[in-house]
């Protein structure tokens, strides 16, 4: 019986980016294209309902999270078990926004990124996000479109069509019977991966909760 086949990603539409693009460091921009398989447990018994791993299968980063907190928080931890960045849901806000700091902290000063739904109402995702010295907010730094439903995103630099990262689901019978939803994230040459995979935890928490939406 011939096994099922699925699309694969589609090659760089785009050259790769003159610099690297080093959100939380340079240590995680390799100068080429970088695959992950993300592993989302869909029962979450435990903190750590994430696992990100190479092609390899070896752990790079994991996501713990404290759910009966006030705010919701989640913390992304290296292959280490080293704090990376720190993720926090804003209250009150319309928008859904989530800010993202460095390390264990959550002082105004550590702050990264903020990622917040484009629009109130959304058929698709998309998500604008913005560099913390970005105060204004007229214009986004990154914008990732897609839909959670069919785990398929795209990721741009800015409001423009330049790809930076794309995300898609891995079908597998073996992720069924476990209770995981696995997907797959390509991040382009010379792109901060530990950022794309943030990116990737804000875009589950977001769409997570659609009470909102």
């Amino acid at each position: 019986m011939a096994q099922p086949s699925y699309p694969q990603m589609p090659a760089p539409s785009c050259p790769p980016l003159a610099t690297p693009l080093a959100v939380v460091g340079p240590q995680f921009c390799a100068p080429y294209p970088v695959d992950l398989t993300v592993v989302r447990k869909l029962l979450k018994i435990t903190e750590g309902n994430f696992v990100v791993t190479d092609v390899n299968g070896n752990i790079m980063f994991q996501i713990k999270g404290k759910f009966f907190s006030l705010r919701d928080r989640r913390v992304l931890l290296d292959a280490a078990g080293n704090p990376i960045l720190t993720f926090q849901q804003k209250i009150l806000t319309a928008h859904r926004r989530w800010n993202v700091f460095r390390g264990e902290s959550t002082d105004a000063k550590d702050l990264l990124f903020s990622v917040k739904k484009s629009s109130l109402i959304q058929f698709k995702t998309e998500l604008d996000v913005f560099f913390a010295a970005n105060t204004k907010e007229d214009v986004c730094d990154f914008k990732v479109k897609g839909s959670w439903l069919e785990r398929s995103c795209t990721i741009y630099l800015g409001d423009t069509t330049n790809i930076i990262a794309q995300m898609h689901r891995k079908h597998s019978v073996q992720s069924i019977v476990l209770g995981k939803d696995t997907f797959a994230v390509t991040v382009y040459p010379h792109v901060d991966y530990a950022f794309i995979v943030a990116l990737v935890v804000v875009l589950e928490e977001i769409n997570e909760d659609r009470d909102d939406a």
